[in-house]
Formats: structure tokens, sequence, C-alpha cells
């Protein structure tokens, strides 16, 4: 019994000393891309709106467990929503009585012009193609909002924001370069919390 736990026990180390070589190889620079939701929520919004884009993010993994990443993703639809503010927010007397104390109750859409950000990752292996990691860092995002109010106005409103941003994920290896990625990100803009989904492929050269 002594003989096939010795056995057992050389068997189970040389695998865990292959897996963590294995790991400790895996440097270098990585490309991910894919489609990416994003659920923006614009102070005086009634709730959140639904925006489609692609995103990239490009790289570079000091060892098995950490990496700095850079993210660009662009907007390829726009999300409708209803929106409440005062008139003097705007500084517009929508329906012409003198005052701008009134509640404008708008509709309209917003769309994606573009988000920056830039992350530092940490990777925890789950098995040999598994890893779960979690992200940490600083975003930007430029945005373009247009709104028809009950008097019949039209008003674009153009808006940036940065702030910081938190989020995990999960990656599966296919094979030695290609991988298939999927995170969540929570951006914490002052004045649109955005929260992010991605799901793609990405690529380790």
């Amino acid at each position: 019994m002594f003989k096939y736990f010795l056995i057992a026990s050389a068997a189970t180390g040389l695998a865990v000393s292959a897996q963590a070589q294995s790991y400790e190889s895996d440097t270098g620079f990585y490309l991910d891309g894919g489609y990416q939701y994003l659920e923006i929520e614009p102070d005086g919004a009634e709730q959140g709106v639904d925006t489609n884009g692609i995103a990239a993010r490009l790289g570079y993994k000091f060892n098995n467990v950490f990496s700095i990443e850079g993210e660009l993703a662009s907007g390829i639809d726009d999300g409708e929503f209803d929106y409440n503010t005062d008139e003097d927010e705007f500084n517009f007397d929508d329906n012409n009585d003198g005052d701008f104390n009134d509640l404008i109750a708008a509709s309209g859409d917003i769309g994606l012009n573009y988000l920056v950000g830039v992350f530092g990752r940490a990777d925890l292996p789950i098995t040999d193609r598994l890893d779960v990691f979690a992200r940490a860092g600083y975003s930007y995002i430029d945005l373009d909002a247009s709104l028809a109010t009950p008097g019949g106005a039209a008003i674009n409103v153009a808006d940036s924001e940065n702030g910081p941003a938190v989020g995990a994920g999960l990656t599966y290896a296919l094979n030695e370069n290609w991988e298939l990625r999927g995170d969540y990100t929570y951006y914490s803009f002052e004045d649109a919390d955005t929260n992010g989904a991605m799901i793609g492929v990405g690529y380790k050269f």
C-alpha cells in the first residue's frame, strides 16, 4: 500500500510541476476581441440604456498571474431611453411659460462613440485550460445623446466621463495560442454608470 501511495504522490507532483511550468512560460502579448454589451445608466434616465458594440483588449502577460491590458470599445447601435429633468438643467423653457421650473419628460437615444481603459489583471488557474481572472483600472467614455421634448424641441448632448472600473471573467484555452474569453466590468462614471459584458476570442502571441 505504501508503495502505491509513493507512486501516486510522485505522479501528482509531476503533474503539478508540469502544469506550473506550462503556466510559468505563458508570458507575452495577447489580443482579445468580440461582442460588447453595455448598459449605460445616465443620471435622470428612468432605467439603464442597452447598447451593443465591439471591443478589443491588448495586453501583456508578465507571468502566469499578472497582466496589464488596454481596452477599446465602440458602439454599433443606439439605445432608446426616457429622460426626466428640470428645465433649468438645460436652461430651456420647453413649454414657454416664462420660467424654468417645470419637468421635461423627454425621450431619446444614446450612442457610444468610444470607451477606452487600462487595467491590471490577476489570473487564477482552475484547470490546465480554464482560468478565472479579476481586473481593476481606469476608463474614459465618450457618448452622444439626442432628446425629443414634449414641446417639440430636439436637443443633442455630447458627454464624456472618466472613472475607476472593476471586473472579472473567464478564459478557456482552445490550444496553445487561441482562447475563448468572457467577462463583466462595472465602470463607475460620475453621470453615467455603466455595466459591460464581453464575449469573444483571443490570440496569445
